[in-house]
C-alpha cells in the first residue's frame, strides 16, 4: 500500500468514520508495525532471542536507511571474563569482509591510471606462478579477486590458517603451481583467499606503500573511519574490543584474536558497526561521501564494475525471493530479491562472524557482527533475513528456529563422524603396533616439511612450517591415523593415512578432515607428503 492510498484510508476515516474504513485502518496500521520500517526494539528482541538460542556471547547490529542510521547498537559482552559491555564502537575483526576494501583500493589506482582492471598479474607482479603457462600467462587483476582461478575450495589456506605460520608472500606468489586444478581456468566459482593477498601484494608495488597504509590513507582516513583498522597490529589500544569465543568441550572458551599473514587484503580488517554505516553508504551512494555527498572517493564507473556479476553461481530457487541470479562481483556477492539487487558479503575466523548486506533499490544497508562460532554466524543470518524481510514487506518468517534447526544439524552431523571416528581410535589406543616404521620427515612440495616422531609411546605429527599443527596420532584402522591437534580454535581433527613400501616403511602420507564440516581453510586434501630420507630397504 502507497502513500496516497494510507492518506485516503485515513481521510475516509476521519471524514466518515466507518466500520470497512476502521478496520482497514486498523489492519494497515499494524502492517505498518510489523513490516515497513522495522523498529529498534523489535530487533531488540529479535538479537536477544537469537543470542540465547545460538548461544552467542556477544553482537552489534546497524542499520542504515537512506543515508541515515535509524539503529545501530552492541548487545551482550566482549568477553565471557571481564564481563564487558558491548556497545556501537566495539571493534570486531570482519574477517573476509576486507575483502571489499582491496577491491576498492584496487578501483583508486585504476582510477589514478597505476593499474587496469585487465591488466596480467605478471606484468605487476613477474614472480607469479599459477598451476600452467597459459592461467600464469593471462591471469588478470580481476582474476585475482573473483574466485575463478580454476583453483579447488580454499587451495593454500593452511599457509595462513591456523596462524603462526611463517609462510611469507614470496611463498604464496610461487605455491600455485603446486596445486592441481579443479575445474577450467574461469568456468567455475570456488572461494580462495590466498589471491587476494596477492591482490594486496600487488596494491603495495604499484603505491609504493602496504597495503595497510594505502587503505588507511586511501579509504579510512578520507571516511573518518577513525575506528577502524587494518590489522592487529595497527590496534593500540584494545580495551573496546570484542573477543573471540568458541565451544570447546561444550563450554564457551576465550581466543587469541586470529594474526593475519603476509597482509590484511583477504582478512585483515577490524572495524566497528559505527564505523561500517559509513561505508556501507560509501557504497550506497556510489562512491560518494560526505554530508552533501560532494567528495568522492571512487566512481559510479568503478562503482559498477565492483557491484557487476563477473563470476557466476548457482542460485537459490527459493519462491519466497523469487530470486534469478547470484554471482560474484569484485569483493561482493550479488544476487536479486523481489525484484531488488542485493549485494553481501560474510566473514569468518575462528570465534568470529559478520555479515554486511545492502539492497540499494530500497538504500537499505545492515551489518551484525558477532564474537562467538559457531552460533555466530547462524545469529547474523537469521537476524539479518529478518530484517530484510520486513523491508520488503513479506509476510512473517521465523528464521530463529529455521537457522536453529541448521545449527543442530550440523552441530549433530559434526558430533556423530567426530565421535564414530575417536570412538574407534581409542579402542586401538596402546595397541602393539612398530610404531618406527612411520616415522621420519615428510615434504609437501607447498607446505614444507613435517616430522612423525614416537613420544609417550605414541605417534606424533608436527609441522615445521606451522606450528600449531602438531597432536598425537591415535590407531584408526590398518595404516590410518587419527591426528588430534593440540589446536583447539576450531574443529580441524584429520584422518592421516600411511602408505609404505615393500619394506614396511612409510613413504607417503595423505590427510583428510574427519568432519564433513569442517572449515574449507583446513585444506588438508590438497597436501601430499613424501619421505625424505637416503637409505634403501633393498
Amino acid at each position: 500500500m502507497n502513500e496516497t492510498d494510507r492518506a485516503y484510508l485515513i481521510d475516509i476515516f476521519l471524514r466518515k468514520k466507518t466500520i470497512y474504513a476502521l478496520g482497514m485502518l486498523i489492519s494497515l496500521l499494524a502492517h505498518t508495525q510489523t513490516y515497513g520500517q522495522i523498529t529498534s526494539q523489535k530487533v531488540d528482541s529479535l538479537v536477544k532471542t537469537a543470542m540465547t538460542k545460538f548461544n552467542v556471547v556477544g553482537t552489534a547490529v546497524a542499520i542504515v536507511k537512506d543515508g541515515k542510521i535509524i539503529h545501530i547498537k552492541g548487545y551482550g559482552v566482549k568477553s565471557n571474563y571481564t564481563k564487558e559491555e558491548i556497545d556501537e564502537n566495539t571493534l570486531f575483526a570482519i574477517a573476509s569482509n576486507s575483502k571489499a576494501f582491496t577491491t576498492t583500493a584496487l578501483a583508486i589506482l585504476v582510477e589514478e591510471g597505476k593499474i587496469s582492471w585487465q591488466d596480467k598479474v605478471i606484468e605487476h607482479i613477474p614472480e607469479f606462478k599459477m598451476y600452467n603457462d597459459y592461467v600464469t600467462q593471462n591471469f588478470n587483476i580481476q582474476d585475482l579477486v573473483t574466485h575463478r582461478s580454476g583453483l579447488g575450495l580454499g587451495a593454500g589456506d593452511l599457509m595462513f590458517m591456523p596462524d603462526g605460520s611463517d609462510f611469507t608472500i614470496d611463498d604464496i606468489l610461487v605455491n600455485f603451481q603446486h596445486f592441481n586444478p579443479k575445474s577450467a581456468f574461469r568456468t567455475k566459482f570456488d572461494y580462495d583467499n590466498l589471491l587476494y593477498l596477492v591482490a594486496g601484494e600487488l596494491i603495495a608495488r604499484k603505491s609504493g606503500m602496504t597495503w595497510e597504509e594505502f587503505v588507511i590513507r586511501n579509504v579510512l582516513n578520507p571516511l573518518m573511519m577513525d575506528n577502524t583498522f587494518p590489522s592487529l597490529d595497527y590496534i593500540l589500544d584494545e580495551t573496546n574490543s570484542a573477543k573471540p569465543h568458541t565451544m570447546i568441550s561444550e563450554t564457551l572458551r576465550v581466543l587469541s584474536n586470529f594474526k593475519t599473514t603476509a597482509n590484511g587484503a583477504a582478512g585483515g580488517i577490524f572495524s566497528s558497526v559505527s564505523d561500517i554505516c559509513k561505508w556501507m553508504n560509501l557504497h550506497l551512494n556510489k562512491g560518494k561521501y560526505g554530508e552533501k555527498l560532494d567528495k568522492s572517493l571512487f566512481s559510479e564507473e568503478s562503482h559498477n564494475e565492483m557491484w557487476r556479476l563477473h563470476t557466476i553461481y548457482q542460485t537459490n530457487k527459493s519462491s519466497r525471493y523469487n530470486s534469478h541470479f547470484a554471482g560474484y562481483g569484485l569483493g561482493w556477492n550479488l544476487m536479486d530479491v523481489k525484484g531488488n539487487k542485493l549485494v553481501y558479503h560474510t566473514g569468518s575466523l575462528p570465534g568470529v562472524g559478520s555479515k554486511i548486506v545492502m539492497i540499494p533499490d530500497i538504500n537499505l544497508g545492515i551489518a551484525v557482527f558477532t564474537n562467538t562460532e559457531p552460533g555466530g554466524s547462524f545469529l547474523y543470518e537469521s537476524i539479518i533475513q529478518s530484517i530484510i524481510d520486513s523491508y520488503l514487506g513479506l509476510d512473517y518468517y521465523n528464521w530463529i528456529d529455521h537457522y536453529l534447526q541448521n545449527y543442530k544439524n550440523q552441530a549433530n552431523r559434526t558430533d556423530s563422524e567426530t565421535e564414530k571416528v575417536w570412538k574407534t581410535a581409542k579402542k586401538n589406543y596402546g595397541s602393539s603396533i612398530e610404531l618406527d616404521k612411520y616415522t621420519g620427515i615428510f615434504k609437501d612440495k607447498w607446505f614444507g616439511n613435517v616430522e612423525i616422531f614416537e613420544k609417550e609411546n605414541l605417534l606424533w605429527f608436527k609441522s615445521h612450517r606451522s606450528p600449531k599443527l602438531n597432536g598425537p596420532l591415535y590407531h584408526y584402522e590398518t595404516n590410518t591415523y587419527a591426528i588430534k591437534w593440540e589446536y583447539k580454535d576450531m574443529n580441524a581433527d584429520a584422518l592421516i593415512s600411511f602408505y609404505l613400501d615393500k619394506c614396511g616403511k612409510a613413504t607417503r602420507i595423505l590427510i583428510k578432515g574427519i568432519s564433513s564440516t569442517i572449515d574449507f581453510s583446513f585444506d588438508f586434501q590438497d597436501l601430499d607428503f613424501w619421505r625424505l630420507y637416503d637409505d634403501s630397504c633393498e
